[in-house]
């Protein structure tokens, strides 16, 4: 029996059922041109819920706001086109015997460095800017936020309306919501800004509200969130348990069901004096589900990635023995599952020796 044989239990948490415990995390394809997804995508995370991943979550896909993407090939969560697409997918994914969350998803003002294609303005920030210092755009409207609440609602609605088992939020990595939460790109003084993380969490909150208004109370909505900000590695939202127990209360009386808890490098540290993760904590500070990710199976991690930088397969021991201990509920996998489809089927069934190294390359095609 494989040393990672307690991941493959069932897991189910209000209306989520899962086989597993195995989560393929979303990953940025930039595969849907104009942003509708083609059978291309479908057939790619086809594959994955037939290889006994438990729960997909699919590549961002955007809101319908003007600068909700920052390239022109991410998918829409918006538009007949776009939606009948998603329909096409969900549909595949559910015959392969799949569950499958959409991540609903707005850049703000955060640039892309790999294509010169601009989103047309207005480009939504909490204070207009990129980073800290850096001016891009102009602070949003009060008719802004609100219509790109109601934005974020909608999508979810349409989630649900097409089949898909759960929804996720990206709250994390720099991007719109992640901007409101970090005090380096909001200076706001109105009610979505604040000296703390309850007030600069309010327009998360919010669009949780909006959400489980618009989905019932039995939908599950996960929501992603990362202390690291992909324009400063070394940010830190919360600097002590107290801080992060202020910043993800609210949000799970809003209506967050699972934390989605992004790092780096899962097997770092939060905070001195203890072991667990950002997972670990935030289960442990909410009692809600957790899902750990980042660099689970492969060496190096994914920001090196885009540098060029390839990665072997790596052991779980580390990953089991956390997991083991109840530190967190769910395991994303991303890179690993990229380069190939049957990297839980394989980990399930005790195949290490044939796991595969990751290349950048992979980033290049849909397997």
């Amino acid at each position: 029996m494989s040393s990672a044989a307690p991941l493959f239990q069932p897991f189910a948490f209000k209306g989520l059922k899962l086989a597993n415990r195995i989560v393929m995390a979303p990953m940025t394809r930039s595969f849907s041109p104009g942003g509708v997804p083609t059978p291309a995508v479908a057939e790619y995370y086809r594959k994955r819920a037939a290889s006994a991943v438990g729960l997909i979550v699919s590549e961002g896909t955007v809101v319908q706001r003007p600068s909700a993407a920052n390239d022109p090939d991410v998918p829409h969560f918006w538009g007949d086109a776009a939606l009948a697409g998603w329909q096409d997918v969900i549909n595949t994914v559910h015959s392969a015997g799949g569950v499958m969350a959409p991540q609903l998803w707005h850049v703000g003002a955060a640039r892309n460095a790999r294509t010169t294609w601009t989103a047309p303005p207005p480009v939504d920030s909490p204070s207009g800017l990129s980073r800290p210092g850096k001016q891009f755009g102009a602070p949003m409207s009060d008719a802004d936020i609100a219509d790109t609440i109601a934005a974020f609602a909608k999508a979810a609605g349409a989630a649900k309306r097409l089949g898909f088992d759960c929804i996720e939020l990206h709250g994390a990595h720099g991007y719109l919501i992640d901007q409101f939460f970090w005090d380096g790109t909001n200076q706001r003084d109105d009610r979505f800004g604040g000296s703390d993380l309850v007030a600069r969490g309010r327009f998360a909150a919010d669009i949780l509200k909006a959400v489980r208004a618009e989905v019932g109370p039995d939908y599950p909505v996960i929501i992603r969130l990362s202390q690291w900000k992909q324009q400063d590695y070394s940010v830190r939202m919360a600097q002590n348990p107290d801080e992060m127990a202020a910043w993800l209360q609210p949000l799970a009386d809003a209506g967050a069901d699972i934390f989605h808890c992004s790092q780096r490098r899962f097997w770092e540290p939060e905070f001195d004096g203890s072991d667990l993760n950002f997972a670990g904590w935030a289960k442990k500070l909410t009692g809600r589900p957790t899902i750990t990710v980042g660099s689970v199976g492969l060496s190096g991690e994914f920001i090196a990635a885009f540098g060029g930088e390839s990665s072997k397969p790596a052991s779980l021991d580390e990953l089991m023995r956390r997991f083991n201990r109840g530190d967190f509920d769910l395991v994303a996998v991303g890179r690993a599952l990229i380069s190939d489809p049957d990297w839980a089927l394989k980990v399930r069934e005790g195949r290490m020796a044939e796991l595969s190294d990751f290349s950048p390359a992979a980033l290049a095609s849909l397997v």
